[in-house]
């Protein structure tokens, strides 16, 4: 197979090419007709791109057949989809785009979209958003579930897509570049505090995979390996990829909000300090 035919869809989706056809389209048609003050720089153009574009790549190229015929590829895609590639599009702060289109939009079309508004506030409650962020793991790892959606191409993308929207939303709780102190986003401990949380099950869950005694995922035995790898080695990579990524992705994620608390208090100390003056 040549170069450019790892780059065509191994199980062509039309609703996903379409999907990020309209996200990049009107990500583009944003940044040329937004003011240039409020435009994103270029670091932040990029990380967006990169963010998405792995999202695709894992979805919609050759990479995806092999997702589905070795367990520790599979594991690598769910990373992107839910870790990696929403991190990068959280972490490049398309809130001006969001608000851009937003503005576009009229009366009528709001009050359509008003029940979406309402899901979206409900799902961003941060004990839900973290046990929907690590069940959503569970669920599609646990052993029968696992089974049936390698073999049913409907549950393969649902399974698919489902990680990709939640790590969105995860990762957007996460990393929502409005200060908490003068909006209604989350405080900076509690998204520490979150983080913390969902890094221990998923640790867990990853930890039981490495040390599982026989086969626990016999599916890429029924399909058959695309290479010539011992089962048990195809295993041990996936619970890896499944403990010890995500882990670093929280710790990751800690660093980056202590960092931006500090920042933030440093302003609002400037901020104080400018105002009340020099005592004499």
């Amino acid at each position: 197979m040549t170069g450019f035919g790892y780059l065509l869809p191994y199980d062509f989706s039309p609703l996903t090419v379409l999907s990020f056809a309209l996200v990049l389209g009107l990500y583009g048609v944003a940044l040329l007709k937004m003011p240039e003050k409020e435009r994103p720089g270029s670091v932040r153009i990029l990380t967006f791109m990169v963010g998405v574009l792995l999202c695709y790549s894992v979805m919609q190229t050759r990479f995806d057949y092999y997702s589905q015929y070795m367990f520790f590829v599979h594991r690598g895609q769910h990373l992107i989809l839910h870790h990696i590639g929403p991190i990068l599009i959280a972490l490049s702060n398309p809130l001006p785009i969001l608000r851009f289109w937003y503005d576009k939009t009229g009366t009528r079309t709001r009050i359509l979209l008003r029940p979406l508004g309402w899901l979206y506030r409900l799902l961003q409650q941060p004990v839900i958003a973290s046990v929907l962020f690590v069940g959503l793991i569970y669920f599609w790892l646990w052993p029968p579930v696992h089974f049936d959606a390698m073999l049913s191409r409907q549950l393969y993308w649902i399974m698919n897509w489902s990680m990709l929207l939640d790590g969105l939303l995860f990762w957007w709780l996460i990393f929502d570049s409005r200060p908490p102190a003068i909006t209604s986003a989350l405080g900076y401990g509690k998204r520490i505090l979150l983080l913390a949380l969902v890094a221990i099950p998923q640790m867990i869950l990853g930890a039981w995979i490495v040390f599982s005694r026989g086969m626990v995922y016999d599916v890429y035995e029924v399909c058959g390996r695309a290479w010539p790898m011992p089962p048990e080695t195809d295993q041990l990579l996936g619970g890896l990829l499944t403990w010890i990524p995500p882990a670093m992705m929280s710790i990751l994620g800690i660093l980056i909000i202590l960092r931006r608390a500090m920042h933030e208090d440093g302003k609002f100390t400037a901020r104080k300090t400018a105002t009340e003056g020099t005592p004499l």
